[in-house]
């Protein structure tokens, strides 16, 4: 039996995250679970929250050269990297 599309290559956004098939498919083997897609400016409370537990993340931003998926979904966030990640988490916070 093959995995759902959010743990393949067919779910995955090349750009970072999860495309709609993968958010689709998580929801589908995940009932209750609500996946939104990114909010990649502004203000607003979810892209403050995701910036502030990605920014936290262990792991490397590059791997071989390449960057890595928590880089990427970080950039789709609209951060450049974990410390522009957490600053911009606060930033957020602050225009509250």
């Amino acid at each position: 039996m093959a995995s759902e599309a959010w743990q393949r290559k067919a779910g995955k956004n090349p750009s970072g995250g999860l495309n709609e098939k993968g958010r689709k498919s998580y929801e589908a083997a995940n009932p209750g679970s609500d996946l939104k897609p990114p909010v990649k400016a502004g203000n607003n409370p979810r892209r403050s929250s995701f910036l502030a537990r990605m920014g936290s993340m262990p792991g490397p931003e590059y791997k071989n050269g390449k960057p890595t998926r928590l880089l990427l979904s970080l950039q789709a966030w609209g951060a450049s990297s974990k410390a522009d990640a957490k600053k911009k988490a606060v930033q957020i916070q602050r225009k509250k």
